[in-house]
């Protein structure tokens, strides 16, 4: 048999940090992630608006994410990693309004909400999560700027509005520029109607830094220089953003639809107050398909984490399958991918379970990142591969691919005592940044309680002899993702 290489162990502290490397939204290009302060990578990414709960697609974009921070903490350098929640805007008014509860309380059960599924999905919690509520006097100080450097101006009802002439890069993230949006209204916030006070903007193109109050607000509404009213959700993220990282940082990310007019705008008020580069990299997420079409509340295929455990799936089966395709491609979700998920999480839990038998290390340790930095070569040893995968533009789909190979060939190979140890960390390295929870107990999934409903009343129907009755609930089940296994005295329900 061929005998597995066993490296010898660098110390991290006596060895440059490996770069990741991301694609760049500005510069088209792939470039190497490094802190500017050589200390610490500073990154802002945009988080939830908070008036509803989050579905897949949303979630596949702070999950990348994650795997970016863990891959780049584990590789040795800290991660200031600010990620903001949006409290107040359209939507939050608006759904809040529908339900007749107070803004704060409605946006503080969906925070809540997002926080459970973050939680579950074993993603890290963030440096610093600002809400937008909490900082109103940083925007209005934000406008203050802009208006006095003469970017930006107040119309007669009191709404402000950033002017788009005045900043001559503006579209450069997009490739966008000024004169092909001049029509209409480009740079919505929202998916809003026209207000009677945006027909007082200089341009079309101009976009609201600042709203005047109007009635449907309510009592939403916070003073300013320019009357009461609240702020544009573009400028919300530049404010938050600068206040926690500074008025230039290192990473901004988010959705690929966010890239016009969000980070666009976040680009143009940034730098037209500071004069200084606002992010240095741009690191956008695609679009997330569903059985091969748009995700959408009319199609019925918009899921979230909880449609997707009431199907009989936990949360590392989604994670898996989300953060399975390259970050700038399309991934289509469909349920066979959280089957084959499934399958492939119990392989790797299975793998894990005899690698930290043999290696003689506690579980507690094989998840312990200063554990993981400690005794896992910097290029992860015979993982190295897969472990370029990720530092190479974060390939997740490949990173897996040689996880596996990786695993084909140790199954066939001798190992020496002394690389079991390694090898074990090594393994734990990737898997720590692809964020996969293997622990035994991931592997279980209770059924929801309207399946449990179903299977019983299926047990019930065939215990009357009701057999057509009792197979029709069966396909119920199965459909559901549900499989019942009928047992002498009962049954059993198994996921997937």
């Amino acid at each position: 048999m061929k005998k597995i290489e066993s490296r010898a162990h660098t110390d991290p502290e006596k060895t440059q940090k490996m770069a990741v490397s991301l694609y760049d939204t500005l510069t088209r290009s792939v470039q190497e992630i490094r802190p500017e302060d050589g200390k610490t990578l500073r990154f802002y990414c945009c988080g939830p608006t908070v008036y509803g709960p989050a579905h897949i697609g949303n979630l596949r974009t702070f999950l990348l994410q994650d795997v970016f921070r863990r891959t780049v903490e584990i590789s040795g350098l800290p991660v200031n990693h600010v990620r903001n929640i949006t409290d107040v805007d359209d939507k939050t008014i608006r759904e809040s309004n529908n339900k007749g509860v107070p803004l704060k309380e409605f946006t503080r059960e969906w925070t809540e909400r997002f926080h459970r599924d973050s939680h579950a999905l074993n993603m890290l919690a963030p440096t610093a999560e600002p809400a937008a509520t909490g900082h109103i006097r940083q925007q209005i100080e934000l406008i203050e700027c802009l208006i006095d450097r003469g970017h930006a101006y107040a119309s007669k009802s009191g709404s402000v509005y950033f002017r788009v002439s005045s900043f001559e890069d503006y579209g450069r993230l997009s490739r966008l520029r000024e004169r092909e949006i001049t029509t209409g209204r480009a740079t919505p916030d929202d998916d809003e109607p026209i207000d009677a006070d945006e027909y007082e903007r200089d341009s079309g193109a101009d976009f609201a830094l600042w709203k005047a109050h109007k009635k449907e607000d309510g009592d939403v509404f916070w003073d300013s220089p320019w009357g009461r009213g609240r702020p544009g959700w573009h400028l919300e993220c530049s404010a938050m953003s600068m206040a926690f990282l500074g008025e230039t940082f290192d990473l901004h990310g988010g959705g690929v639809d966010l890239v016009f007019p969000h980070h666009e705008n976040e680009i143009a008020q940034s730098e037209a107050c500071t004069c200084k580069p606002f992010a240095r990299h741009w690191f956008h997420c695609a679009h997330l398909m569903v059985h091969g079409e748009k995700m959408s509340k009319s199609l019925g295929n918009l899921y979230t984490l909880d449609d997707i455990q009431a199907k009989g799936y936990g949360p590392m089966d989604l994670r898996y399958v989300l953060t399975s395709a390259h970050y700038r491609q399309q991934l289509n979700f469909t349920i066979d991918s959280l089957n084959a998920a499934k399958n492939a999480l119990k392989r790797l839990r299975k793998k894990a379970d005899a690698l930290i038998e043999t290696a003689g290390i506690t579980r507690e340790a094989f998840y312990d990142p200063e554990a993981i930095i400690k005794n896992s070569p910097e290029d992860a040893g015979v993982f190295r591969t897969a472990w370029q995968e990720l530092i190479d533009d974060l390939n997740t789909p490949g990173a897996l691919g040689e996880v596996f190979r990786t695993l084909g060939r140790i199954e066939k190979a001798s190992i020496d005592a002394d690389g079991n140890k390694q090898l074990a960390f090594s393994f734990a390295k990737i898997i720590h940044a692809l964020g996969l929870d293997l622990h035994p107990d991931q592997e279980k999934t209770e059924a929801p309680e309207e399946i449990r409903k179903l299977a019983e009343e299926r047990w019930q129907a065939k215990k009357r002899k009701d057999f057509a009755r009792a197979d029709a609930l069966r396909e119920e089940l199965n459909e559901a993702g549900w499989s019942v296994l009928d047992r002498k005295d009962g049954y059993e329900l198994e996921a997937g």
